[in-house]
């Protein structure tokens, strides 16, 4: 009988020759000076705020969210050709677009688009950053800052209504852990609460 660890080192195995795409953006001076983000088909999204963490931010999309990215990539031509718009604009962040582990090779650098799909793909990896910002920020207040986490539970209700928000799943351990804390304010235990029901139920947002 093949044993449990042999199929969870395959199923590893399967997930990092998988096809993936791959962001970077790199902004010295502004918070982060530099991040990435993988994302596979499988739908595994890996953040790192330097290019060789070992213990990235991991989170989860859907496969139709995977399927958004994958097609917006394709219609890119695999990053096989210019991105960069040549007009005159302020230096935004070096940014780069390309596929890893795939039968399309591409990589693709660029300051600022004007190409609709490469402000769309853009859009979603900025989005998946963001919300590691929200979580690595209530993780922080979670554990070291109980009276700040209101406030970053507001941050993030903005961020949610706002529709920045990625795989918001991600949040729920957080969430459930201050809601059965009553050494968190009443507020927090409640504002988290209506989060963690909102994220339970995405769907509902969506439709909205």
């Amino acid at each position: 009988m093949i044993s449990i660890l042999v199929l969870l080192s395959a199923g590893l195995s399967w997930a990092a020759d998988a096809p993936r795409l791959f962001y970077s953006k790199s902004f010295p001076g502004s918070a982060p000076p530099y991040m990435q983000i993988t994302v596979d088909k499988s739908g595994r999204v890996d953040y790192r705020e330097a290019p060789q963490e070992e213990d990235p931010l991991v989170a989860q999309l859907t496969a139709e969210e995977v399927e958004e990215l994958f097609s917006l990539a394709a219609k890119l031509d695999w990053f096989g050709r210019p991105l960069e718009s040549g007009l005159k604009v302020a230096r935004m962040g070096d940014k780069t677009f390309r596929m890893e582990n795939s039968e399309h090779k591409g990589e693709v650098k660029f300051n600022f688009t004007m190409d609709e799909d490469g402000r769309a793909l853009q859009d979603w990896f900025e989005r998946i950053a963001e919300s590691a910002y929200h979580r690595i920020a209530l993780e922080r207040t979670v554990r070291f800052d109980k009276l700040g986490v209101n406030k970053t539970l507001l941050q993030l209700e903005a961020a949610w209504d706002r529709k920045r928000i990625v795989a918001p799943a991600q949040y729920l351990p957080l969430l459930d852990r201050v809601i059965k804390n009553e050494s968190y304010l009443h507020m927090a235990r409640d504002r988290a609460a209506a989060l963690a029901e909102a994220f339970r139920n995405p769907v509902k947002q969506k439709a909205e």
